[in-house]
């Protein structure tokens, strides 16, 4: 029989939510700033060195993020050693390279800079973690239509808490650069072994932070009524099949970076 204990003092959990009164929009506006100036940056100040606390910060902000069955399935290692972040970024280096030999018609962004950040954290999970999750495990093709669904749920799950930390990095006035690396097992044949992470364990994204080498500046944001919906799908936002490729060949880089002949 299963343990039906609570993790927690219930009457402290209780006591432990804090919100603002409805309506009250002070936190609001504040939680606002952080996240309209939560600005992506591709080459950072490698001369700055980050506080111990600032990573205790940020991780403390990750810890707290939504997830699944609150399964948590996330971990985060800090790579302070400047050796490693350099391999790290050879192998995505060589996979830009790789990209634009292969002509995928991608802006591929300049990973160079990944050597340069000082803050430095690598985001993995356990997928075993989809069993936290309602499967089957009976090899039913049930089974695969929810094990497809518990995986998205673990990678929503480590994407919020990976986000929260970018929000508590942007709190604490830094730039940030979010890496992802899910699905790429070259990624993780690369860095399993320069990080010691166990063959269950899978690199998923790098939180990158730090001040900026040059001056940031905000991309470019869809404006609201383009993207909500009252009580039913609003049709006039819905993009055909030309109307996607279109926006994919002739926008896309102007949205991505400031300057489309120029990736940064």
């Amino acid at each position: 029989m299963s343990d039906t204990t609570p993790a927690v003092d219930i009457g402290a959990a209780e006591q432990a939510i804090d919100l603002p009164e409805i309506g009250d929009e002070a936190q609001y506006n504040a939680l606002m700033r952080t996240i309209r100036n939560r600005v992506t940056v591709r080459k950072f100040d490698n001369t700055y060195e980050v506080p111990e606390r600032h990573y205790d910060l940020i991780l403390e902000a990750a810890r707290h993020a939504p997830s699944g069955a609150n399964a948590q399935p996330w971990q985060f290692i800090v790579v302070r050693d400047q050796d490693i972040k350099d391999q790290i970024t050879d192998y995505f280096v060589a996979e830009q390279r790789f990209r634009a030999k292969a002509k995928m018609k991608f802006p591929t962004p300049d990973y160079r800079g990944l050597a340069t950040a000082p803050g430095f954290v690598v985001v993995c999970s356990d997928m075993r973690w989809v069993n936290a999750f309602p499967v089957f495990n009976d090899g039913s093709e049930q089974d695969e239509m929810y094990r497809a669904n518990a995986e998205r749920i673990l990678l929503q799950s480590v994407a919020a808490a990976t986000m929260s930390a970018h929000l508590a990095a942007a709190a604490l006035g830094y730039n940030v650069w979010w890496v992802t690396a899910i699905g790429q097992e070259d990624a993780q044949d690369a860095m399993r072994p320069l990080l010691g992470i166990p063959d269950e364990i899978s690199v998923l994204d790098i939180l990158l932070f730090g001040p900026p080498d040059a001056k940031p500046y905000k991309r470019f944001r869809k404006p609201l009524e383009e993207i909500a919906h009252m009580d039913r799908y609003d049709m006039t936002h819905f993009m055909s099949d030309d109307a996607l490729k279109e926006w994919i060949n002739k926008r896309r880089h102007r949205v991505m970076y400031k300057d489309a002949s120029r990736v940064d």
